[in-house]
């Protein structure tokens, strides 16, 4: 699997769902209960923000940035220096052979972007959801992202980062798989289908 196309794809999907953000809505509920969608934002933007200070300069630091005054405008900047910044480096070297400390760890910048592809992606789906405009996460997308998160999401992680999966059907779509194995709960289902995918309202 590619890790700079998976990551583009996130931040692709991922700037979709911010461009859904309206004036005055940044007070909304989000998937995320100790986050209203402004706060999501700014995470969303600190995530982003790590990942260039990993990709650009082989570190990310522990403690978040500022806050900006517009999240969203924030967001599509940052997402554009992130691209610019992993096209310099994927351009280099293999990725998997270049390290970055990862708070006095050390991780493969490959890596690091395939886990930054599934939270850029998961916290997507969850602003889409928050404006009240659900955007399934692309199965195919979804199906590259599901192995890494079950990678990463240890059981510890439970309760702290990440709410308890919830459980869906085994025909649900690869997004709605992924979003659940998160703890979030996809409304309204999706399942497979011989010819597709057939969203049960």
């Amino acid at each position: 699997m590619n890790s700079g196309e998976l990551l583009e794809r996130s931040l692709a999907y991922a700037l979709g769902s911010v461009a859904t953000v309206v004036p005055g809505s940044l007070g909304r509920a989000t998937p995320c209960a100790q986050w209203d969608l402004g706060e999501l934002l700014r995470h969303l933007d600190d995530s982003v923000d790590a990942l260039y200070e990993g990709v650009a300069g082989g570190s990310v630091g522990l403690c978040p940035g500022r806050d900006a005054p517009d999240p969203v405008c924030a967001f599509r900047e940052r997402a554009g220096a992130l691209l610019g910044a992993w096209a310099v480096a994927a351009g280099e070297v293999p990725c998997t052979d270049i390290p970055v400390d990862v708070g006095g760890q050390s991780l493969e910048l490959d890596v690091l972007a395939a886990v930054g592809a599934v939270e850029i992606a998961v916290h997507g789906w969850d602003v889409a959801q928050a404006c009240g405009r659900p955007r399934p996460l692309p199965p195919a997308l979804a199906a590259d992202l599901f192995p890494v998160a079950r990678c990463v999401v240890a059981d510890e992680d439970r309760g702290v980062r990440f709410a308890e999966p919830v459980g869906v059907q085994p025909r649900s779509c690869p997004g709605d798989r992924l979003v659940a194995f998160l703890g979030r709960r996809p409304d309204p289902p999706r399942f497979l289908s011989g010819t597709g995918l057939v969203c049960l309202s």
